[in-house]
């Protein structure tokens, strides 16, 4: 692997691993200092996105590229539950029939900022990011074992 490929890719996991830490310290902030308590669906999100700060970063430090496909999956089931769960806040159908989420209501939006960014949506776009860098890092792995 040339040195501009193995460049490219730990700053593609590096990328990934601080779109992590920075969607955990925001999760973190609006439970932690402003006290907003999360529902049922944030702590399923939180579950997909914490640990990736930690494999991710370990990752980047050991320059292990095979972590793209665990991150990759843990993106889009997180991923999937952010979509869901904006739904619940932003399309009446969804809000409509919302299952029960606990003490706290899943179509509560703590933000709105815009009038489309909550929280779920932050999440969402932290998740698809991280999906787009590992699917990015597992075509380059598989390209340079090609060669």
């Amino acid at each position: 692997m040339n040195s501009n490929k193995a460049k490219t890719l730990e700053n593609a996991l590096i990328g990934a691993w601080g779109i992590s830490l920075v969607a955990t310290l925001g999760s973190l902030y609006f439970s932690e200092i402003l006290k907003f308590i999360p529902c049922d669906l944030c702590w399923f999100q939180r579950i997909f996105m914490y640990p990736q700060v930690i494999l991710l970063g370990l990752a980047a430090i050991r320059k292990e590229y095979s972590i793209a496909r665990y991150s990759l999956a843990l993106s889009v089931i997180g991923g999937a539950i952010s979509l869901y769960h904006y739904l619940l806040q932003k399309v009446p159908f969804f809000q409509n029939h919302a299952i029960s989420c606990g003490r706290i209501p899943c179509t509560g939006q703590y933000i709105n900022w815009l009038g489309f960014i909550t929280i779920p949506f932050l999440a969402l776009v932290a998740f698809s990011l991280i999906s787009v860098l590992s699917i990015f890092i597992i075509r380059k792995v598989k390209e340079g074992k090609q060669s």
